[in-house]
């Protein structure tokens, strides 16, 4: 089979970096194929995506060593225009990459900029239409559509120039579970029907690597990939998704990467569990063997001298009958909810269901149009900011809103002044998240997960009793993922209510004592997370959908009756 991209001794040294972001890759796409490229956050996924459709280094500057080569055409000798024709490139945000008002615009644009004739961009238009399933949305304004419908809008307008390869960073990061679907529907039948070549880099194992033809792992910075079937490549890799853990737990062979091949596979192991009760999730309860859970070094630093972070006699969150509306739409209609010290729970939902309305509204950003929202007895948007930071802190699913200098240790220094924290608290809390980041980094050179951890370092510094998080583990890797809940645990421990808007069910069922889930606007589930995940097949983590109708959420969970003293 020819190959659609290849990469031969490619590296990339960014201005004023030290290493280089990849070194020595030796690699081909075949083509026609769907490649997942994976690796933990920080390794340089994103640049080898930028090197396929030239934005690395025409664009971002640095210097590229070696070769590489889409469609015949070398992108050290063309420029990203030059390449338009046979490189689509979707980002994570399509928002940010949307230049005109409606989908049918927007999917002109392309060919219009390539200056194709108007029968033809005709002919496209229609074309892609009717393969995303876009045609009933043509004259939408984009603003708005939900997370999945501007997805395909955004692969669409890349599509209709007709590219031979297709790139796309983390295109799932910020959708719901069945708008994830919808997308990666979209990209199966681009490559079994129109043979597009497609290189695809996503955090969310479980949601994709079933789909792939191979895998491309990147195991550490600098470090030469790895290619392979993707049971292989699985096998050893230090980023996996659940259901692949659970195999290796259980010594299947070949590794399941579906939860259709894990269930083929489970009967011994739910006859083995049956009987048993799953140990409490370490957020609800006290560790292994009664010990008090385990707190990580950063939630010890950070603990106010002389001061509990538990609320006083008002619960951190109390909602009442609450009704928010932006412009003609009413986001919140009716919302109850009460959030008690030491509890976390996780808000869950289709996008565009009011989940981050209600985050917003909690830190003052909109006022109610009926009911009532309180933050420690107080009315948020009645508070002034320096108060309201003393009693909740909110995490945006954009962290550069809340960076703003020129270095990481400028940030934590600012950090730490505004919280009254002693100084190196920030930093210590980003040493946890994301291990071996310099002092010296410019946030707009960090990784998107490792500018999440550190925007939650800042949030985090302060030691609100009431700590919200929108989409907190967008672009985070497993292993930093599992170092975030473990400090959310910790804080959650300490006193601290945690509300999390998320779509990530894995994190869910491993953190959350409750999950409240949203649609139009409305509460319609909340409860206890075993029982409302495991009731709403859309939410259940791969663990529970595996070993059903059998009470287990986690991995975790597993492997503490399976391998009791580990």
């Amino acid at each position: 089979m020819s190959a659609a991209i290849r990469f031969e001794q490619v590296s990339v040294t960014y201005d004023n970096a030290t290493a280089p972001a990849i070194h020595g890759v030796d690699l081909v796409v075949p083509e026609g194929e769907l490649s997942l490229l994976v690796g933990p956050s920080g390794v340089g996924k994103s640049t080898l995506l930028g090197a396929v459709s030239g934005l690395v280094p025409h664009f971002t500057g640095g210097t590229l060593r070696g070769r590489v080569t889409v469609a015949g055409r070398d992108t050290r000798t063309h420029k990203p225009r030059e390449l338009a024709d046979v490189v689509g490139t979707v980002g994570q945000d399509p928002l940010s990459h949307f230049v005109t008002d409606t989908v049918e615009d927007e999917l002109a644009y392309g060919m219009e900029s390539l200056g194709l004739a108007p029968d033809v961009m005709r002919r496209r238009v229609e074309e892609t239409l009717d393969l995303l399933g876009l045609a009933e949305l043509r004259d939408r304004p984009i603003a708005t559509l939900s997370g999945g419908q501007q997805q395909r809008v955004a692969i669409g307008s890349v599509l209709t120039t007709h590219p031979r390869v297709l790139v796309l960073d983390e295109p799932t990061s910020a959708l719901d579970p069945a708008a994830a679907e919808e997308v990666l529907a979209v990209l199966q039948r681009l490559v079994h029907d129109l043979g597009t070549t497609i290189l695809l880099a996503e955090h969310r194992l479980e949601r994709v690597v079933q789909y792939a033809d191979q895998v491309i792992l990147l195991p550490s910075p600098g470090a030469p990939p790895v290619v392979g079937d993707p049971a292989e490549v699985m096998a050893r890799s230090p980023v996996r998704p659940p259901v692949v853990d659970l195999g290796r737990l259980a010594d299947w062979s070949p590794l399941p990467l579906s939860v259709r091949d894990a269930r083929r596979k489970a009967g011994p192991l739910r006859e083995r569990l049956a009987g048993l009760t799953p140990p409490a999730s370490p957020a609800a309860a006290p560790g292994r063997h009664g010990e008090e859970t385990r707190r990580p070094r950063g939630a010890v630093l950070f603990r106010r001298p002389g001061k509990a972070a538990r609320a006083a006699d008002a619960p951190p969150a109390a909602v009442t009958g609450l009704s928010v509306r932006r412009g003609r739409v009413e986001a919140l209609s009716g919302v109850e909810l009460t959030v008690r010290a030491g509890e976390a729970v996780a808000l869950m939902g289709r996008n565009g269901a009011g989940k981050s309305t209600l985050l917003r509204t909690l830190v003052g950003m909109h006022e109610p149009a009926s009911g009532a929202a309180r933050v420690g007895g107080l009315v948020p948007h009645r508070t002034g900011p320096r108060d309201l930071l003393r009693h909740v802190g909110l995490v945006p699913q954009e962290p550069r809103d809340l960076l703003y200098a020129d270095t990481v240790r400028a940030e934590c220094e600012a950090a730490d002044h505004d919280a009254g924290a002693d100084p190196g608290a920030c930093r210590a809390l980003v040493g946890e998240l994301l291990p071996d980041v310099p002092d010296s980094t410019h946030p707009r050179d960090l990784s998107e997960g490792q500018r999440l951890a550190l925007a939650l370092a800042i949030v985090l510094t302060a030691r609100p009793p009431l700590i919200l998080l929108d989409e907190p583990t967008r672009g985070l890797d497993y292993a930093a993922k599992a170092r975030l809940v473990e400090i959310l645990r910790a804080l959650a421990a300490d006193g601290h209510a945690i509300v999390l808007a998320t779509h990530d069910v894995e994190l869910a069922a491993e953190l959350a004592h409750r999950v409240v889930i949203l649609a139009d606007g409305e509460i319609v589930a909340d409860g206890p997370t075993a029982e409302v995940v495991v009731s709403s097949p859309a939410f259940a983590p791969q663990v529970s959908k595996v070993l059903a109708p059998l009470p287990w959420l986690t991995v975790p969970q597993v492997r503490a009756v399976l391998e009791p003293t580990a």
